[in-house]
Formats: C-alpha cells, structure tokens, sequence
C-alpha cells in the first residue's frame, strides 16, 4: 500500500479538503402579483363579514428545490424554486380588529451551469449490525441548489371575486401540493370548504441562487489551538449589568440598509406576532 504523507512547509502542514465549489449563481427579483392565499376556515369566515385587509406580517417558512439537467444543452440545469410565505392579516368585522393567517405559495425557475459528472458517489452511513449494510447517501452526479431568499415584500393585498380572480401568477394552485409543514405555524388545517370570496397578495422576493459540486482542494492549514477566553455563563444575578455588555444593536435601526431583510431560519417563524387559542 502507498504511504500516504503530507508535506510540510515551515511548520503548516499541506492537507486536502472538500468543500462545496460554486459553479455558477445568480441573483433576481420577482414580482408575484396577486397570487391567492389559503386559508383556516377562519380567516375565510372573516374575509366572507369583510371589505378591508391588511398585511402584518410575511416570513418564507419552507423551501422545495429540485435540480433537473437541460436537455440538449450539457452541463446545464434547471433550478426550481416553490417558496412557501405565512402571512399575518388584520381586518375589521364588527367594529373589532381581527387577526387571521394565511399560507401562499410562489415558485421560480433559473438555468444555470453546474458542470458535468461521469461518476456516481456513495457517501458511508451509519449501522450497528454487521449483518446489515449501511444505507449511506448516493450523488447521481446532479449538483447541489441552494437558494438564499430575503424576507417578502409586501405590495398589496385585496379581498377578490373567484369569479373574477384568475390565477395568471407563478403559483401552487393546488391546496394538496403544501406541505403540512409550511403551515405547521398558524395552528390549524387549511379550510377546503368553497367560497365566493378569495384573499389575494401581491409580494416581492429579492433571492440568490448558486450552483455547487464538491470538490478537493490542497491548502495550508496550522495546527488547532485552545481559545484564550472563557466561557461566560452569565451568572451575574443583576439583569442591567448583563445588559450594559450587550452591543448596541445599530443595524436594527438602519431602516434603509436591507440587511435586517435578509432570511435566516433561527428567526421567529411567527413573525414576532404569538399565536392565540381562538382556533
């Protein structure tokens, strides 16, 4: 068996990883007007007692991608995208304020180029019984999508006649084609029931979309070392000198800079507004 060594330059060692290597990206901005969004039976209830809503609210809470080649063009790919949006609403029925959910869904489709692939790779698994082979992961030489998708912006929204309502959007039209997870947030089942009245948005989506395979790289890499700070448990039993170290958070008044827009799954899937027991 041949030696495997690795060379050392002045005390950095030359070691090979793997990582993602980008192939292509592109960023867009979509305009989805006046896409139709699914309702609980009650938020339908309330858009049949009213003529006026309002958005509080928008936050993606699911993402389906699929990566298809092109044919009679290799190395190229199709990037499909359906976003799923949980929406917050407020209408007036009765003289009170009313706050209802909803769940839309938006879809998008890129081309880009990710190469080509001649081999099929096999990644180990995990299996405790020698008898049993281990399942493992498979690459049938398709490249890898990921899409970075800012917070929704809203355009409009409007109470519309399903007579007079037509579905000219890039949209799910089908309520069996959403995820029970991308509405696992609002509290209750999708209303399946007709209604004379449908509940439109209009939203605008600025994404990033990329391409990548893995690939092995040689680099210079030092040895690990022990971080110098210590871990800090936050024993202090007064609260304000806690929150005197705290960092003034001057990106969340920058109302212009779009940062605080960009998507990222540890946020609140609520949108900052809790949920109640009315359902």
């Amino acid at each position: 068996m041949a030696e495997n060594k690795s060379c050392s330059l002045g005390g950095r060692d030359l070691v090979c990883i793997e990582a993602a290597h980008v192939l292509d990206s592109c960023r867009d901005r979509d305009c989805f007007e006046d896409v139709g969004v699914y309702l609980t039976d009650f938020g339908q209830e309330i858009i049949e007692h009213t003529g006026n809503v309002r958005v509080k609210c928008a936050e993606i809470s699911e993402a389906c991608i699929t990566v298809d080649p092109v044919q009679f063009n290799r190395g190229f790919f199709s990037v499909n995208v359906r976003l799923f949006v949980n929406v917050r609403f407020e209408a007036c029925v009765g003289g009170r304020n009313q706050e209802f959910d909803g769940v839309t869904a938006l879809e998008k489709k890129v081309i880009l180029y990710g190469g080509e692939c001649g081999v099929n790779t096999f990644r180990s698994g995990t299996c405790d019984n020698i008898c049993e082979s281990s399942p493992g992961t498979h690459d049938s030489g398709i490249p890898t999508a990921t899409v970075e998708v800012a917070s929704p912006v809203v355009l409009d929204a409007h109470i519309a006649e399903v007579k007079d309502y037509n579905c000219n959007c890039c949209c799910c039209c089908c309520i069996d084609e959403i995820p029970d997870s991308a509405y696992r947030n609002i509290g209750a089942p999708l209303s399946r029931s007709g209604s004379d009245r449908i509940l439109v948005i209009s939203l605008g989506v600025f994404s990033v979309v990329r391409i990548t395979r893995p690939a092995q790289y040689l680099v210079n890499a030092t040895e690990y070392s022990v971080p110098d700070k210590e871990c800090n448990c936050g024993e202090d039993k007064d609260p304000c000198c806690l929150f005197r170290t705290m960092e003034f958070p001057t990106e969340e008044f920058s109302c212009g800079s779009g940062v605080n827009g960009l998507y990222n799954g540890s946020r609140d899937r609520n949108c900052g507004c809790k949920n109640d027991n009315r359902y």
